[in-house]
Order: structure tokens, then sequence, then C-alpha cells
């Protein structure tokens, strides 16, 4: 079974205490956590993820990553798709990619603004690659084209900007190039359904886009 879930932010028991086999994977919508301080601590969970979790965990990832950690590890494919291979079963989904999972496609762009920066200190506890590259556009434009711009699910950090506005929100000037982004994917894209996390809310909105902080959902019968 594939489940997903908001942000962890470094949030052990979601992980921890799933009663799931090998066969399943968790996804989480950016903001995963548990590579950012580098240190020992971090370290010791990833490997007690790998020795003990049967269970695949992927994110997408958010802006609140220590991205000169992710970069760090190698690059595969993984499903048909690029990522990280940050542990045997802990996996980063890269921005602009397709995967097939249990025969259903997902397309994965992670990142968003962090309108904290201002308290934060530049690759230190925010970082730049927070926000896609004129690159990672094009690349997931082009992946889209050659998917037939058709998948089933769309899993991303922030959501379009029609739907911040719609859940109530001002879009942040520095962020609406991404969200603008993903609202042209919204229009172009056929999709299901698009699962987000970075509003640190569970909802719906306009029946195809749900917000998931701490919910973790199961794609049976989606």
């Amino acid at each position: 079974m594939i489940y997903v879930t908001g942000d962890t932010h470094g949030e052990r028991a979601r992980l921890l205490h799933q009663p799931w086999t090998a066969a399943d994977t968790l996804i989480v919508c950016g903001d995963f956590g548990f590579l950012y301080y580098d240190n020992d601590e971090e370290t010791a969970f990833l490997d007690r993820i790998e020795q003990t979790l049967p269970f695949t965990v992927c994110f997408v990832d958010g802006n609140h990553e220590n991205f000169s950690m992710i970069d760090r590890y190698p690059v595969e494919t993984w499903h048909g798709g690029q990522v990280h291979r940050i542990r045997k079963n802990v996996l980063h989904l890269m921005r602009g990619q397709v995967f097939s999972i249990e025969e259903k496609t997902f397309f994965t762009f992670g990142g968003a603004y962090s309108i904290d920066r201002y308290m934060r200190v530049r690759d230190v506890s925010y970082w730049e690659e927070e926000l896609p590259t004129d690159d990672e556009y094009k690349r997931a434009v082009a992946v889209l084209k050659a998917n037939g711009m058709r998948v089933d699910y769309v899993l991303t950090h922030t959501a379009p900007l029609e739907i911040v506005r719609r859940m109530g929100y001002v879009p942040d000037p520095h962020g609406m190039e991404l969200e603008g982004f993903l609202e042209y994917i919204m229009y172009e894209a056929s999709f299901t359904h698009w699962f987000f996390g970075h509003w640190h809310e569970d909802r719906t909105v306009m029946d195809r886009f749900t917000a998931l902080w701490t919910d973790v959902v199961c794609l049976k019968g989606n």
C-alpha cells in the first residue's frame, strides 16, 4: 500500500508507530526534517529507520531541508524517476520526476519559499535551493510531456497559486513563481488527485487538492 502524509519536521512517531510491511511505502510531502542539523543524532535515527522499519520512506523536499546534506547522497533511478538514496529504505524524490509505484504514476516537484528567512541564516538554517531553478522547471515540463501530461497523482510541498488563494492565504511574492508554475501544471496536466504539505493544515480544496499535515492518507481507492 502507498500512504501519503504532510510535513514531519523530524517527528519520529509518525514513522515508528506504523504496522506496515516491506510492501508498503510512505511518502512525505516535504519538510521531512531528518536531514537538517547534520549531526550524529540524525545519522543514528536514519540508521534506525534502515535497520528496524520494513517499509520504504520517501519524501519530496520542502523549504525546511538541508539541501547541502541531501546533495551528498548518490542519485539513482528508482521506479522510473531520479532519487537521492539516503538509506536502503529512505529516498528523496527529486523535482520534476514521474515514478510508477504499484501501477500508479506520481509526478513530484518539491520546494517552497521560507517566509521566515529573516530569522534564518543562509546555508545554516535555510538554503537557496529551496526554490527551483529554471532548469528544474524545464525538466519537469519535459518529463510530463514525455508522459503525455498525464499522471495519477501530483505530490508537491506548496500548492498551486489558485489553491493557496482558495485556502484563504495571501501568496508571498517570493514564492509566486513556483506556485504559478504549479498552477500551470494544475491546468495543463491530467491527474486524479494532488497532495501537498507546507501549510500545516489537513483539508481538501476543490475536491482534488488535499493539504496534509498530520493526517496519513492511504491511496487505496483514490
